[in-house]
């Protein structure tokens, strides 16, 4: 697993590859949570390398959408690969989260 980052205007896009898994869970949850305690309000995470997303990978994606609000702040994904729309899609996640399909629409949402 593995997180990048890069700045798009006012957004922070992350890029995350790999899988989130129990086993490295709180690991992108310190890393992406980190991002928001520096300051950062609009975010994208991009899971166009995302392979697998386990119900502790969906607990981070709604810790960091959770902080992100409270801090007046909102979270875009984008680029869901079938199997980890499917995941989103069963556990319900699709409608409280915004989900898009290209990352660039995902970028326009938040800076408009």
């Amino acid at each position: 697993m593995s997180l990048s980052s890069e700045k798009v205007g006012d957004v922070l896009v992350v890029s995350v590859a790999g899988q989130i898994n129990s086993a490295n869970a709180a690991e992108v949850e310190s890393g992406l949570l980190a991002y928001v305690q520096q300051g950062e309000r609009l975010c994208v995470l991009d899971f166009g390398k995302l392979e697998y997303i386990s119900s502790a990978g969906l607990r981070v994606v709604l810790m960091l959408a959770k902080n992100l609000k409270q801090q007046s702040g909102k979270l875009v994904l984008c680029t869901l690969q079938p199997q980890v729309h499917e995941v989103f899609d069963i556990s319900g996640f699709l409608s409280i989260l915004t989900v898009v399909d290209e990352r660039q629409a995902a970028i326009s949402q938040l800076s408009a």
